[in-house]
């Protein structure tokens, strides 16, 4: 149970409400103890009449009706106890629950896109509830079952000796068989949990990433190819999961035959002992009672054990992503004020996952209230700055200075804060439309959302909707075109007011006349802001103050448009060749 160790802290947490429920108990296992014991007394009250030891009839009835009353009354005291137990402990697991959910939730967004690169969606996802799920089953069914277990163990023993001692020396002979069992069928419980776990893991991942690209596979006919393959998959699941259950399928029989032999043992060797006047006939009805009263509980044992085991295995699974050391951490605690003047130094970037060296020795200056437009081939580095300058990554070598300072001696969240970023790909939540805008600004006003869609050039097409601006949206937006999606993210960008604008070609899916009404504004919209304009068009980079062209990771021409189209290179020759397209566009229209 070493890697369960991690919820300690949460048992601490929850400390007095545990105890509250071990004390409710231990007291509700005392009072169902009562029953056998009542039990046994009215036997032989009514086996001392048969024998004529007792004559009067009426005493006889009264000691039976008194017993009567009392079994009520303990099993009515036992019910409300349990409730309340059932209350306290299960409560408690759903706290717990709850914690470490928000634990693992708050663990992810602190770790780098790294790790989100080598690690599949739906394995995060069935960790964070599969995994957790399975770990609350320990911190409540099992530890109250165990409470239960242990208490009427020691309770039910303790009485049972004090009044035979050998037969209740032989009535738990087959104990140290049972815990035999136990320890050999959870070893191997936990082993086949671990695998049950990595298999739901890639089915969850399996499904997610089916339902996500779901337009692709209906666009290339894959809708056979992909069933087979998650077939396959739940078809290997289903018989890990075979396997698991049929391993826990041992332990119940196990009990219930164990269970059986100390009935028969009691009755054997009770049996003798009442022929030879050692006990009495209510001592044997009482052991019989007890040995019965324990068949749950040790039935339990097995299943805890399962319960245990699969919760291990889950914690592991968990631990293992908690581990993980974000590769960007907050190294300033205190809040940094962000103005926006940004350097690069000779800086050199490696993608660690791919080994591509995405930039080499890149330098510039922007400062704030500047247009920085960078242009150049797929793949040439340009999304790498922006990621660089929102602090997705460090640099490998060289400096990246932001207001004169390192940017990791930057507060991070401030950092963030101070930065309106629109990438290339622009991600939707689903939610609705103006919420979604409301994300770059949470306290927004309707009419504040209302004016970023216009100058975004979205507003018209957000109040064709039915809803307007409360549409709700598919997965990553998918009721949108792939321009207004572009548009909703630039408003979202827009609405913030951010220091520093960050736009990867953002404007990719629109058209040149919305582009050109966009461009408008945000001319008048990013005064005194940085900005930083990453495109594939000559025509929304024209404006800006410097334009760098990237070329492999390397600056291969910078200037600004006047300066670059005079000059022979891929500038010059990229406007040529968009100003030519444009002019046969124009010839066609007319």
């Amino acid at each position: 149970m070493k890697e369960l160790q991690h919820l300690n802290k949460y048992f601490l947490k929850y400390k007095w409400q545990l105890i509250i429920g071990i004390l409710i108990t231990i007291i509700s296992k005392i009072f169902l103890l009562i029953t056998p014991e009542l039990i046994g007394s009215s036997i032989d009250v009514v086996n001392d009449y048969l024998k004529g030891e007792v004559t009067d009839l009426a005493i006889v009835k009264k000691e039976l009706f008194i017993n009567i009353i009392y079994i009520i009354g303990a099993a009515l005291i036992t019910g409300i106890l349990t409730f309340f137990m059932r209350q306290t402990i299960i409560n408690v697991s759903r706290y717990i629950e709850f914690d470490l959910k928000n634990e693992v939730y708050k663990h992810y967004q602190k770790l780098s896109l790294k790790f989100y690169k080598n690690n599949r969606t739906g394995d995060l996802m069935n960790r964070i509830s599969e995994d957790v799920g399975r770990v609350r089953m320990y911190v409540g069914p099992a530890i109250m079952y165990s409470i239960n277990t242990i208490t009427l163990f020691a309770i039910s023993i303790g009485f049972m000796y004090k009044q035979a001692p050998l037969l209740t020396l032989y009535t738990i002979i087959p104990l140290p068989i049972l815990s035999f069992i136990i320890y050999k069928l959870s070893k191997e419980i936990h082993k086949r949990s671990t695998v049950v776990q990595q298999y739901l893991s890639h089915l969850s991942s399996s499904t997610q990433e089916s339902f996500s690209g779901i337009s692709i596979i209906k666009a290339y006919g894959l809708e056979n190819e992909t069933s087979k393959a998650f077939n396959d998959l739940s078809e290997t699941s289903k018989q890990k999961q075979l396997s698991l259950v049929q391993i826990r399928a041992f332990f119940f029989p196990m009990m219930i035959l164990l269970i059986g032999i100390s009935n028969i043992i009691v009755i054997y060797i009770g049996g003798l002992q009442y022929i030879n006047g050692e006990i009495s006939l209510g001592v044997i009805t009482k052991f019989i009672i007890y040995v019965n009263m324990l068949t749950w509980p040790v039935a339990t044992v097995g299943w805890v054990t399962s319960i245990v085991q699969q919760a291990e295995a889950s914690q592991k699974r968990i631990n293992e992503f908690l581990k993980i050391t974000p590769d960007i951490t907050n190294t300033v605690h205190e809040p940094t004020k962000i103005i926006g003047d940004i350097e690069f130094k000779n800086v050199h970037f490696t993608y660690n996952d791919t080994n591509i060296e995405a930039l080499k020795g890149i330098s510039f200056t922007l400062k704030h209230g500047q247009t920085l437009a960078i242009i150049g081939k797929t793949g040439s580095g340009k999304s790498t700055i922006l990621d660089l300058i929102g602090r997705l990554y460090d640099i490998d070598k060289g400096q990246l200075l932001i207001d004169n300072t390192p940017i990791n001696k930057l507060n991070l969240t401030s950092l963030r804060d101070s930065i309106g970023y629109v990438p290339q790909d622009a991600f939707l939540f689903s939610d609705s439309i103006g919420n979604n805008i409301k994300f770059g600004k949470e306290d927004a006003t309707d009419e504040e959302v209302i004016q970023a869609a216009k100058y975004a050039q979205v507003h018209k097409n957000i109040m064709g909707f039915n809803k307007g601006y409360q549409t709700i949206l598919g997965e990553r937006g998918i009721t949108l075109s792939g321009g207004q999606k572009q548009r909703v993210s630039i408003a979202r960008a827009i609405i913030k007011n951010p220091n520093i604008l960050l736009l990867d070609d953002s404007l990719s899916a629109v058209d040149t006349e919305t582009e050109e009404q966009i461009l408008k504004h945000l001319l008048h919209l990013t005064e005194g802001k940085t900005t930083i304009i990453v495109s594939h068009r000559v025509s929304s980079v024209k404006n800006a103050d410097q334009i760098i062209v990237l070329d492999d990771g390397e600056i291969v021409q910078s200037g600004n448009h006047e300066t670059l189209i005079d000059v022979d290179g891929y500038y010059k020759h990229l406007y040529l060749k968009q100003l030519s397209e444009t002019s046969n566009t124009d010839n066609l229209n007319n």
